[in-house]
């Protein structure tokens, strides 16, 4: 069965653009182009994905987003203004999966939505946990489960703050890369206009707080990208 899209954007003919594309590629498309119906929508009805604008009539994209992730983690790839970075960090700090500023090629769209399945796939909902555990100091992930505590409290992240963790903790005590986080967090290539690893990184400091001592867990390294930082003590296993 082919896997069915929600876009929800007000320009009808890149609706229609967009459905006609994506059926090309295997998958079956709604649309909407109010933002209230669109929340609605998303909410009622089982979706694969959701496409959605940030400029809508009733609701915006930011209040459509806060709706659907009040009852749903379904995957949110938002549509921003080119050159309008604010709306995608705001977006990404919502909850969404993915952002493409306008205007976008639709292959890139399908792109984004494939790197976003990959990752889904290989942590399907309703798989029974592994006994997978990484820990560093006193932060521990349990990889099947997707589940983070620090100090033994529950950490809420979403699937790509998860995701951008388990790979600086992996790598604890050595320096990764913008370009290496993106790859293996965000399933796809840094562009040098991306933001989404510093915004990702930003959200997990704020939500584990700092190390013992005070200090930051995770460490800007100056044009290059961000190091776990640990002791002898808190070494990863």
């Amino acid at each position: 069965m082919a896997k069915r899209i929600l876009i929800i954007d007000d320009d009808t003919g890149l609706c229609e653009l967009l459905g006609s594309y994506l059926a090309s590629e295997g998958y079956a498309v709604d649309a909407v182009h109010d933002g209230a119906e669109g929340a609605d929508k998303a909410i009622c009805r089982d979706y694969a994905f959701i496409v959605l604008d940030v400029m809508l009539p009733t609701l915006n994209g930011f209040d459509v987003l806060r709706r659907i992730r009040q009852s749903s983690q379904v995957p949110v790839l938002m549509l921003t203004a080119r050159g309008d970075e604010i709306d995608r960090i705001v977006g990404l700090e919502m909850g969404a999966d993915d952002y493409l500023p306008k205007p976008f090629n639709p292959r890139e769209l399908v792109a984004r939505l494939r790197a976003i399945q990959r990752r889904n796939d290989a942590f399907p909902a309703g798989a029974e946990p592994r006994p997978d555990l990484l820990q560093v100091g006193d932060v521990s992930l349990d990889l099947g489960a997707r589940t983070v505590s620090c100090a033994g409290t529950p950490i809420e992240l979403t699937s790509l703050e998860f995701s951008v963790l388990e790979a600086l903790v992996r790598q604890a005590g050595n320096v990764m890369s913008r370009d290496d986080l993106t790859r293996q967090a965000l399933g796809r290539e840094f562009s040098s206009f991306d933001r989404s690893i510093d915004v990702h990184v930003s959200s997990l400091r704020k939500k584990l707080g700092p190390a013992a001592g005070g200090e930051e867990r995770i460490k800007s390294v100056r044009g290059v990208g961000y190091i776990y930082a640990f002791s002898s003590a808190n070494r990863p296993y």
